[in-house]
């Protein structure tokens, strides 16, 4: 028999006191399942945008620092791998290394600033951050009057 697969997006976290930490920064989970005392797996509805952070240490300090903005992948459409994610999503950002993940979190509080939830920010400005910080270069900021335009051109999209 084949197991048939919804169309939602799934991320484990986990969470061990100071030796492993994966968490949503931002995003609309539309499930929450609780697995134990330390793990829940959240569904993220296609085409939806959320950042998983995944963090972990040992007792020399931090081995692991990441961020992933991610979109939730449509039906059919193609997508990347990334672990704690089922089946994986269109990666708009990705970032390794402490200075590069707070340079991210950054980001995601100016957009925090403007009242507007990052989940909801166009995606060409995500990969626009990434892009800028593997060039080791200041993202531009993202502003109202953009919103405003990725908005309606997502309204006249649909």
């Amino acid at each position: 028999m084949i197991a048939v697969r919804d169309d939602r997006t799934r991320v484990e976290l986990l969470w061990i006191e100071k030796k492993i930490e994966h968490w949503i920064r931002f995003g609309r989970p539309v499930e929450d399942q609780i697995l134990d005392r330390r793990r829940r797996r959240l569904g993220f509805a296609p085409d939806s945008i959320f950042a998983f952070v995944r963090w972990a240490s040992n007792d020399y300090g931090t081995v692991v620092s990441r961020i992933d903005i991610l979109r939730a992948v449509l039906p059919g459409e193609p997508y990347q791998t990334v672990p704690g994610v089922d089946p994986g999503g269109d990666i708009l950002l990705r970032a390794s290394g402490w200075p590069k993940v707070q340079r991210v979190f950054e980001a995601i509080d100016a957009v925090d600033a403007l009242e507007i939830d990052p989940a909801d920010v166009a995606p060409d400005h995500w990969r626009h951050v990434h892009n800028r910080l593997a060039a080791r270069e200041t993202p531009r900021p993202y502003t109202l009057e953009r919103h405003r335009a990725w908005l309606a051109r997502k309204g006249s999209l649909q």
